[in-house]
């Protein structure tokens, strides 16, 4: 005779509530910087165009378009708990390309440090997608 019992994923049983809350804190967090950047760079597009033209980087206004997509899409997703792992992936890899690509004048001690937020964001975010989102948010309906 055999029995089989139910198990319960590790990260359930394992993780208080209050971690999952601060899970959902810090994916806010997170976001906030993404989802405002992306609204400055709507509300004000040729700035934004310029200054990425002045980085070197070919077609500006399609470059707008995608990060403010990436940034606010991608924020809005992560607060929501929707497809976190990808997301957070994805706003990672975002971090890094930025930081290479506009903060990497590392005798400006301004930018040095822009370029270690970012960085430290792609940190953060590379935690959330190994762990995900925890119980709340849209990934665990």
């Amino acid at each position: 005779m055999t029995t089989t019992t139910a198990t319960v994923p590790a990260a359930d049983v394992s993780v208080p509530a209050t971690g999952h809350i601060l899970a959902a804190a810090g994916r806010v967090l997170i976001a906030a910087i993404f989802i405002l950047s992306g609204i400055g760079k709507i509300a004000n597009p040729d700035a934004t165009i310029g200054y990425i033209a002045s980085a070197g980087l070919p077609f500006a206004p399609a470059a707008l378009i995608a990060a403010a997509l990436i940034e606010v899409g991608g924020g809005l997703a992560l607060i929501a708990g929707f497809r976190t792992r990808f997301v957070a992936l994805v706003l990672a890899g975002f971090s890094v390309i930025a930081a290479l690509a506009f903060h990497a004048h590392f005798a400006d001690q301004n930018q040095f440090i822009h370029f270690l937020k970012n960085l430290a964001m792609a940190g953060g975010l590379l935690q959330v997608a190994a762990f995900g989102s925890g119980r709340i948010g849209l990934d665990k309906r």
